[in-house]
């Protein structure tokens, strides 16, 4: 897991490629990386799914296809990747590993 001042940077890039992103509703929630086709992608849902049973959260999942190439590339081979306003967790992990995020 990381933890420092470059989760906000990332993400004010990430908001700068996909604006939406940057909505009020948006910048508190996590955000779950991924693509259309990525299997890993699919089981961390379902462990985000697993979570919110237990846990007051919100996420968004982001298709980091829609970012241009050296953002896209950035996560290319860690996807899937969590990111909180604070944190970046890159897969493998566990409900244990998300529920340390909070």
């Amino acid at each position: 897991m990381y933890e420092n001042n470059n989760i906000g940077t990332l993400r004010a890039r990430m908001i700068e490629e996909k604006p939406e992103l940057g909505s009020p509703e948006n910048t508190a929630k996590w955000w779950l990386l991924g693509t259309s086709g990525c299997h890993l992608c699919d089981m961390a849902e379902q462990l985000m799914t697993q979570l919110q049973a237990v846990q007051r959260i919100t996420y968004e999942h982001v298709d980091i296809a829609d970012f241009d190439e050296p953002l896209m590339m950035e996560f290319a081979t860690t996807i899937p990747v969590i990111l909180t306003p604070t944190k970046r967790l890159n897969y493998p992990f566990s409900i244990m590993d998300l529920q340390r995020l909070l």
